[in-house]
């Protein structure tokens, strides 16, 4: 069984706790264990949980959930291409899947609200890169 951590933002949370939902349904799905949940504050303040949660002998690959909406200036551009820097970054550091679940940037929230499969399709590819990683092991 694949084991899972998630690191979850709070910004947005109305957006992120649906695409969490989604997310655990999925991983239920294909047979996945989310064994821990971290919450943060937001898409940036993900790359120290995702490094603890990689460095836990239980955790298969960790998935990420946030959502980061457009406003006035470019702040949401800045959070999320850095925080998937860093997440690639960790994974490689890590010889370990790090999904990217976050929706945005440069998306309304209605947009956002048609995107909140983003969580659950972060589960599958976590869960795709543990077996194929392992096959090839």
């Amino acid at each position: 069984m694949v084991k899972l951590g998630f690191v979850i933002a709070e910004f947005n949370r109305d957006l992120t706790f649906m695409m969490e939902k989604l997310a655990e349904e999925h991983a239920a799905f294909l047979g996945a264990d989310v064994s821990c949940k971290v919450m943060v504050p937001g898409s940036f303040d993900m790359p120290l949980a995702i490094k603890t949660l990689l460095q836990k002998d239980d955790i298969d690959a960790v998935v990420t959930i946030g959502c980061v909406i457009e406003g006035d200036t470019e702040h949401d551009e800045i959070v999320v291409q850095n925080a998937a820097r860093k997440i690639a970054d960790l994974s490689l550091e890590f010889g370990k899947p790090v999904a990217l679940g976050i929706a945005g940037p440069g998306m309304t929230r209605m947009q956002a609200e048609d995107r909140i499969d983003y969580g659950k399709n972060a589960v599958e590819a976590a869960v795709k890169m543990v077996k194929r990683l392992k096959e090839i092991q």
